[in-house]
């Protein structure tokens, strides 16, 4: 595969990240939240456990104790998003979300005692700017749904952390198809407690579901693993960057989403730090293209 294909790739999986947001949106009106995270993630894992079952075979304990681990936390980061998608709106969750780029970091500096750079410390202070212009609203007043976004930022980025340490101790793939088995478990017995578990009803609901699931889940998280082994970790961060935007597009397009100047300034300081957090010096983008070469 050519590093060209492998972005193509890529941007194809951030484009449905993207539509994600505005899918969920689609699926709460069929299902509730909890069974509709139990779908998404069950329909994902058995397409992906059918195509790598191979693989699946020399599971070791070891990759499913990180996966119980990372599969919770992949509910956590749904279980915010979903419920928060109920009080904003898909652009706002997008833009949010996105600070996960800049949690990942801060992470590293407490947990691994890493030093805080200036382009990180620059960023932050533009995205705290951003998401005060993009979530407090008159009377100064912060929506809940917001704050349950920002949560999912929070939990994604120590998502990753634990992963990055996961991937120096087990197969990366098949840790990666189980966390979607774990994250649909954990769903389904949470649909049981406080939900009634029901399947979509209306076609518009099992096209959100069916697409979540093929697309966003099974499609984008095996793409994202096989791809990224032919392109630079710099070049993967700045495509990842593109999900705001797609988000906002499908917003507006389909849901008729328009922000105020606020927040389009707000969006735009938020995407601005993502940017600056993800783009590293000019010496290190070298080392990551000659790594990957």
């Amino acid at each position: 595969m050519t590093q060209l294909r492998a972005d193509v790739l890529l941007l194809l999986a951030t484009v449905g990240w993207g539509a994600s947001y505005l899918l969920m949106k689609m699926g709460l009106d069929a299902v509730g939240e909890f069974t509709l995270i139990a779908l998404r993630f069950g329909i994902a894992f058995l397409i992906a456990a059918a195509v790598f079952s191979k693989r699946l075979r020399h599971t070791n304990f070891k990759t499913i104790k990180y996966a119980l681990l990372l599969g919770f936390l992949l509910f956590l980061v749904f279980v915010t998003v979903t419920y928060g998608l109920n009080t904003t709106t898909t652009t706002n969750a997008g833009f949010l979300v996105s600070l996960t780029v800049i949690f990942v970091p801060l992470f590293s500096i407490f947990i691994f005692k890493k030093k805080l750079e200036l382009r990180l410390l620059l960023s932050i202070l533009i995205a705290l700017t951003g998401i005060a212009l993009l979530t407090i609203h008159p009377p100064f007043k912060i929506m809940t749904g917001d704050l349950l976004c920002i949560g999912t930022a929070l939990f994604y980025a120590l998502h990753i952390t634990v992963a990055g340490v996961a991937a120096k101790e087990v197969d990366t793939l098949n840790v990666g198809i189980l966390q979607l088995g774990f994250a649909c478990l954990y769903g389904l017995v949470f649909s049981f407690i406080f939900e009634t578990p029901t399947f979509p009803s209306t076609l518009k609901g099992w096209f959100a579901v069916l697409t979540l699931a093929i697309v966003c889940s099974g499609f984008g998280f095996i793409i994202q693993i096989v791809a990224q082994k032919y392109t630079s970790p710099t070049r993967t961060g700045l495509i990842f960057s593109l999900e705001p935007v797609f988000a906002a597009i499908f917003g507006y397009v389909f849901a008729h989403e328009i922000m105020s100047i606020n927040g389009y300034i707000g969006a735009f300081l938020v995407f601005l730090s993502v940017i600056i957090s993800s783009v590293k010096s000019t010496k290190n983008q070298v080392v990551a293209e000659e790594s990957v070469i």
